[in-house]
C-alpha cells in the first residue's frame, strides 16, 4: 500500500534524516579519535626521549683523521771511537732503509780537543724509534730530543687549492677551445698559463710536505770519550811545512830588497843634491871657523 504524503512533510522528514546522520557520524568520529590518540601525558613523556637521542647524537665524537706529523730528532752520543761509530751508523741506516744526507767530521788539531762528527740522517717515520734505539747502543747518550709538527690542516688546504686549480684549468681549456677571436684566445691562454704555474708550485709544496711526513730527520752528534792531549803529526808533514815557510821567507826578503833598490834608484838625484849641500855646508864651516890659521 502506498501513502502519498504532502510535499512539505516529505521535506521535513528528509531534513531530519540528514541531521541525524551528521550527528551520528560526528559522535563516531569523536569516539574513534578519543580511543586512537594516546593521552597527552604519554606524548609529553615520549618527547624527552627523542630529545635525548638527538643530544646523544650531537654529543657523539666525530672520528678524526690521523695526524700528519713531521718528526725531527736530535741525539748526542759519547763514543770510544768516532771513526768506528761512523761506519756503524752507515750500517744501521742501510738496515733501517734510510739515507745519510750529511756528514761533518772535525779532527782534533789542538791540545785537549775532541774528535767530533755531526751526521744528518733520514729514515721512514715508522722506523724512527727503532733507529734511535739502535743508535743509542753506540755509546753513552748525552742528550736526546724529539719534536713533532702536525701539518694535517696544511695538507688538506693545499689539496683543496690544488683540486680547485685543476678544475679551473679544465674550464679554461674548454673556453679556449671555443674562443673565436685572437684577442680572446690570447687572454685565456695567459690566464691558463698563470693557473698552471700555480698548480706546479702548490703541487711541489704538497709533495715536499708529504715527503717530510713520510721521512723523519735525525741529527746525530758523535763525540770522542777521550780528548787528544798531544796530537802527533807526521815527520814528512813537519819537514814540508818548514821548507814552505823558509822558501816563503826567502822570497819575501828578496822582494823587499828589490823594492828598496828601486826606491833608491828613483830618489838618487835628490840624495846627491842633499849630499852636495851637506858637503858644502861642512866645508864652509871649516873655512870660517874662528881661530883657524892660514898658511
Amino acid at each position: 500500500m502506498t501513502f502519498d504524503l504532502p510535499l512539505p512533510r516529505k521535506s521535513t522528514l528528509l531534513a531530519g534524516a540528514l541531521l541525524g546522520g551528521v550527528v551520528f557520524t560526528s559522535c563516531a568520529a569523536q569516539d574513534f579519535s578519543t580511543k586512537s590518540l594516546p593521552p597527552i601525558a604519554s606524548q609529553e613523556q615520549a618527547a624527552p626521549t627523542a630529545n635525548n637521542l638527538v643530544a646523544q647524537a650531537e654529543a657523539a665524537p666525530v672520528p678524526r683523521a690521523r695526524p700528519q706529523l713531521i718528526k725531527k730528532a736530535t741525539m748526542t752520543i759519547v763514543v770510544n771511537s768516532v771513526e768506528n761509530s761512523i761506519n756503524a751508523v752507515s750500517q744501521i741506516i742501510a738496515k733501517q732503509q734510510g739515507d745519510l744526507i750529511g756528514l761533518n767530521e772535525m779532527q782534533p788539531t789542538k791540545q785537549n780537543f775532541r774528535h767530533t762528527a755531526s751526521i744528518q740522517l733520514r729514515v721512514p717515520q715508522n722506523l724512527l724509534e727503532p733507529t734511535l734505539e739502535e743508535l743509542a747502543k753506540l755509546g753513552t747518550i748525552e742528550s736526546r730530543n724529539i719534536t713533532a709538527e702536525d701539518v694535517g690542516d696544511r695538507l688538506v688546504d693545499i689539496q683543496a687549492r690544488l683540486t680547485n686549480l685543476r678544475k679551473t684549468e679544465v674550464n679554461l681549456q674548454k673556453i679556449m677551445d671555443r674562443a673565436g677571436s685572437v684577442r680572446d684566445v690570447l687572454s685565456v691562454a695567459q690566464e691558463l698559463s698563470r693557473v698552471r704555474e700555480s698548480i706546479e708550485q702548490i703541487d711541489a709544496q704538497l709533495k715536499s710536505l708529504q715527503n717530510q711526513v713520510a721521512y723523519s730527520t735525525i741529527t746525530l752528534n758523535l763525540e770522542a770519550a777521550v780528548s787528544s792531549n798531544s796530537p802527533q803529526r807526521a815527520l814528512g808533514s813537519q819537514i814540508q811545512e818548514t821548507w814552505n815557510n823558509s822558501t816563503q821567507s826567502l822570497g819575501s826578503l828578496t822582494v823587499g830588497l828589490l823594492k828598496l833598490g828601486i826606491w833608491l834608484i828613483v830618489y838618487t838625484p835628490y840624495l846627491l843634491i842633499l849630499a852636495a849641500g851637506v858637503y858644502g855646508f861642512l866645508r864652509w864651516r871649516r873655512t870660517h871657523t874662528p881661530g883657524e890659521t892660514r898658511n
